[in-house]
């Protein structure tokens, strides 16, 4: 069943991506966003040119140029392209359950004024194949 506007009671919502006729709201539509952002490649928006982050040009780099790497590329489209949130530390390593694929773990919070809000975490695997 579809989601009404009536039943949605965040003011920060968009619809859940892989599931017709549902939304996400709050820290998970953050969750969501930054997924999509760190997941799409720069240029792949025409009308936002700069939006994504370029991951996966660290694939085939060495593992000790290419974790700073990505956690810089991270660092900087989350400050760019999600205000909603405060990072508290980005990470990266290989992902033990996909040999070759990398595993990239941020840890944020949302930034409401002064008021402190739990540290959520959000992970996202760049697989060894590249951008699909």
């Amino acid at each position: 069943m579809a989601v009404t506007l009536d039943e949605i009671t965040s003011v920060d919502w968009s619809l859940k991506l892989s599931a017709i006729g549902k939304v996400v709201e709050g820290p998970d539509d953050v969750d969501q966003c930054l997924q999509i952002i760190l997941t799409t490649p720069k240029g792949a928006d025409p009308l936002r040119p700069t939006f994504g982050a370029d991951l996966w040009q660290y694939i085939d780099y060495p593992i000790d140029a290419a974790i700073p790497s990505l956690v810089r590329e991270v660092t900087e489209a989350i400050t760019l392209w999600e205000p909603r949130v405060k990072l508290v530390s980005v990470s990266a390593a290989p992902n033990p359950l996909a040999i070759g694929d990398l595993l990239v773990n941020i840890v944020w919070r949302l930034q409401l004024g002064s008021m402190p809000t739990a540290a959520r975490t959000t992970s996202v695997t760049l697989p060894a194949s590249g951008p699909q």
